[in-house]
């Protein structure tokens, strides 16, 4: 009577055992698929990122790098330099810190030298890149910068990435006039998609734009090649004419035009990290490989709202994985520099610039709700969305940066007016 009991509870004992260690697995193989569901959109959103910066401003450093006198050659060593170094910073960051920290060129800097180097030599050139960040990465050491961020209200910052995002957004329409069957077929396939399978849509965008764009015969790849070219170097040169005249203002334009909208759009998405560890980490690699033609290496904004945005991974936590993807097209893109134009002109822009806006969408919409949530911030959110969007330069500085001063301003005297 007792014994059968007790040897019939063994095989019991291990049968649970079996179906629990069955149960657990079954789990763990629930968790892996669902993990690999959100792992293609991350990594879709990386390569958005990466393809729509690029895109937007690598004609811009060309241009650039050809005004200080850079031979083809030298051109694409540039191209390589960069995004080595922005592949090794966005990942060596965005797995530091668990968060999507995107690391970019600054364009706005890219347009000042494109307009300012004609009459400087190569290596002069290169002595201002090293000039400007080394003050860069003063002014992370310092801490200085980040005293500055952390007076920016956060329904501001949220304003100023709205209107830094507003021209892409629209960019994602106006192609309709000239490119219809293009841009009309990626914008349906991107809303049927957001209606049924929402983390999808813009995979969905862009799978039927590329056929779309292939069967209309606008991808032309006869100028793709892929080429490495290894970055030289080039001693640097230091004149105080050039300094003060291009060196200076190109520290400021990078700072405030690149960084700092950078910075506001993490804190805008979610993510306030520390802004000099940050500042000190890319201002030093920047500074390091300066003789390379590394002239910048900042934080992103309009590419990093890509990967910051619940399309690329639906949880927070885990949209730093978006950025690390960017990270390895970051050195894809730079082991190939000197492909990077072919690539880029054998893609319409009306699809790179649509797939930029529907991708951008969310960020934009969240952004705006942000910014105009709290009724007693309002008017000074509005004032710095459409400062910001307006697009002025005012002293070689960028609509961004002037959007948060006019925003700040309103934002203290509406505040004291209130409290009077």
């Amino acid at each position: 009577m007792i014994i059968l009991p007790l040897q019939r509870s063994v095989p019991l004992v291990r049968y649970s055992a079996q179906c629990y260690i069955a149960a657990d697995a079954i789990t763990h193989k629930g968790v892996f698929m669902r993990s690999s569901t959100h792992l293609f959109p991350a990594a879709l959103a990386g390569f958005v990122a990466v393809l729509v910066g690029y895109a937007s401003s690598a004609a811009i450093v060309w241009q650039a790098a050809a005004a200080a006198g850079a031979n083809a050659q030298q051109i694409a060593g540039w191209m390589t330099a960069l995004g080595l170094g922005m592949g090794v910073s966005t990942l060596a960051l965005s797995w530091r810190y668990k968060a999507p920290v995107l690391t970019a060129w600054s364009t706005p800097g890219a347009a000042l030298l494109a307009t300012s180097l004609h009459d400087v030599t190569l290596a002069e050139t290169v002595g201002i890149f090293v000039f400007a960040n080394a003050l860069i990465l003063l002014c992370g050491v310092t801490g200085l910068f980040a005293r500055l961020m952390k007076l920016i209200p956060h329904s501001l910052a949220a304003a100023m990435l709205a209107g830094v995002l507003l021209r892409f957004g629209l960019q994602a329409f106006t192609h309709l006039d000239g490119h219809f069957v293009l841009c009309a077929s990626m914008i349906a396939a991107w809303l049927v998609a957001k209606a049924l399978a929402p983390r999808y849509a813009i995979v969905a965008t862009l799978l039927v734009g590329s056929l779309v764009a292939w069967l209309g015969g606008d991808v032309v790849t006869n100028n793709v090649t892929l080429s490495i070219v290894i970055p030289t170097f080039i001693a640097p040169e230091f004149t105080l004419t050039s300094l003060i005249s291009i060196g200076l203002p190109f520290f400021l334009v990078t700072m405030a035009s690149q960084n700092a909208p950078g910075f506001a759009t993490m804190k805008a998405s979610g993510y306030p990290l520390a802004v000099s560890p940050l500042i000190v980490a890319t201002g030093g690699l920047a500074l390091l490989f300066s003789p390379f033609g590394v002239y910048s290496i900042c934080i992103a904004a309009i590419t990093a709202a890509i990967c910051q945005s619940p399309d690329a991974h639906p949880d927070s936590s885990k949209r730093w994985l978006a950025a690390a993807a960017a990270g390895i097209f970051y050195l894809l893109a730079g082991l190939f520099g000197g492909s990077i134009s072919g690539l880029m002109a054998a893609l319409p822009l009306s699809w790179i610039q649509t797939l930029a806006g529907l991708a951008l969408l969310g960020t934009i919409s969240g952004s705006l709700y942000q910014a105009l949530n709290h009724e007693a911030e309002r008017d000074a959110a509005i004032v710095t969305f459409l400062m910001t969007a307006s697009g002025v330069t005012i002293l070689g500085i960028g609509s961004a940066f002037w959007g948060l001063v006019a925003g700040g301003i309103c934002y203290t005297v509406l505040l004291r007016a209130r409290r009077a």
